[in-house]
């Protein structure tokens, strides 16, 4: 299976500022695949430490953190020399060890010729709570599911991955058939790896689903043992009410909908918990469109989306038989899927800032503003061909901006600054000039 990130981890081998790397992502979404995979392919030599339930390698990182006393007791550890150029050293589930964490800042001064890439579940939640090393010592990378165009190469239909790459969309409204059929499956089978794997092998749908529910035990497994007790039902309750919430025609998130009565104080810790662990999107709301974006930032109000897509299918009961019936799965839950799947592809976008747009009385209503760093993109979701957009126009006769890009299932187009784009070219959104 060929992970996009894979090209970065490359890029950062070869760099001459190179420093301890952090992968960070959900559980489940291919972090340890991915490290085993580039130690194969880009190194004679590859360490695998995990520090889960290691009472050994916690001992050896408990007293002096000196990176060559470390380096001789990881030589001791896996029964050989360790060369700094040719060996990879990977550090999984390294947030159970929080002083391995704190090693990292003495192996980027003191020792920066060693190649090491950690990783961990809940390595955002270490962070959050101030896990001891020094930020500007480390290099991060943040690991997602499968994307679109990852689904695609995962199922044997590279060319078309790479077509997409290329934006030849003349080409592409050729084949826009074998695209659109690829999204009803994607959007069934989402991009965890374990399950993209298992369809690209058998085609079984129900299979498909109870990996997927297997996935989302072992997330609610994880609340119960990682999560404070007192936070517990919280998050249970803010992680169950996601799929009304985005159910909703406006989805901005209400604690109305998680329990009668409730207020953001009472669950704002249970939100930041889900998001440290890569499980949910936080999308902000912004009041105006002008740089920086984030200077417009309302924190009160915000849109919560799932990792995955398939996920959410399968939280909300979605059938397989809905693939078969035509356009239909693009108009299940009001647009909810759609609007979920073109968040995780936006997501999968480095440097992009995602937010959404209402006016202050809730008339107009921008699904998702982007911050490219030079110019501000309004996007219009449409499950389907329908493309109506009395918000978007005002927005762009209020804002001026110089693109703005209505996506949907009808054929690529131009026209004034207005570019409609198939869904299934979302991923593609930050190359459009």
């Amino acid at each position: 299976m060929y992970r996009i990130a894979i090209e970065k981890l490359w890029k950062w081998k070869e760099s001459s500022r190179r420093k301890p790397l952090i992968i960070e992502g959900a559980r489940q979404v291919g972090k340890t695949w991915l490290m085993k995979e580039f130690g194969k392919q880009a190194y004679a030599d590859t360490i695998y430490v995990n520090f889960d339930s290691n009472s050994g390698m916690a001992g050896l990182f408990s007293t002096d953190l000196d990176p060559e006393r470390l380096i001789m007791g990881l030589e001791l550890y896996a029964g050989r020399k360790i060369d700094p150029a040719n060996t990879l050293l990977l550090f999984d589930e390294v947030q159970e060890v929080p002083r391995a964490l704190a090693s990292l800042k003495y192996f980027c001064e003191n020792a920066p010729q060693y190649h090491i890439i950690c990783a961990g579940s809940l390595l955002g939640i270490a962070l959050h709570e101030g896990t001891s090393f020094p930020v500007g010592k480390v290099d991060f990378l943040k690991l997602y599911p499968l994307s679109f165009r990852e689904f695609l190469m995962a199922t044997g239909r590279e060319r078309f991955a790479d077509l997409l790459e290329k934006q030849d969309f003349k080409l592409l409204t050729g084949f826009k058939q074998i695209y659109i059929d690829a999204l009803k499956c994607y959007y069934f089978v989402g991009g965890m790896p374990e399950v993209v794997q298992c369809f690209a092998e058998n085609k079984d749908f129900k299979e498909v689903r109870d990996i997927q529910k297997r996935i989302l035990a072992a997330y609610e497994q994880d609340f119960s043992k990682h999560a404070p007790n007192e936070m517990v039902p919280k998050i249970r309750m803010i992680w169950n009410s996601i799929p009304s919430q985005l159910a909703r025609e406006n989805k901005k998130f209400l604690y109305g909908l998680v329990r009668e009565g409730g207020r953001a104080k009472e669950y704002e810790t249970a939100i930041l918990w889900l998001t440290d662990c890569g499980l949910v999107h936080r999308v902000s709301r912004v009041n105006a469109a002008r740089l920086p974006l984030k200077a417009y930032e309302d924190l009160k109000a915000f849109k919560l989306f799932l990792l995955d897509v398939g996920l959410l299918g399968c939280m909300t009961g979605l059938h397989q038989r809905t693939l078969l019936d035509g356009n239909a799965l693009f108009s299940e839950y009001k647009g909810a899927l759609t609007e979920q799947y073109v968040c995780q592809q936006l997501k999968t976008i480095e440097d992009l800032g995602i937010y959404y747009y209402t006016n202050d009385r809730g008339s107009c209503e921008v699904d998702f503003v982007i911050d490219t760093g030079e110019q501000l993109v309004p996007v219009e979701v449409k499950a389907e061909l329908n493309l109506k957009a009395k918000s978007l126009k005002t927005y762009r006769e209020k804002f001026l901006p110089g693109l703005s890009v209505r996506t949907s299932m009808a054929d690529y187009k131009r026209e004034d600054g207005l570019v409609n784009l198939p869904l299934y070219a979302v991923e593609q959104i930050g190359k459009i000039e």
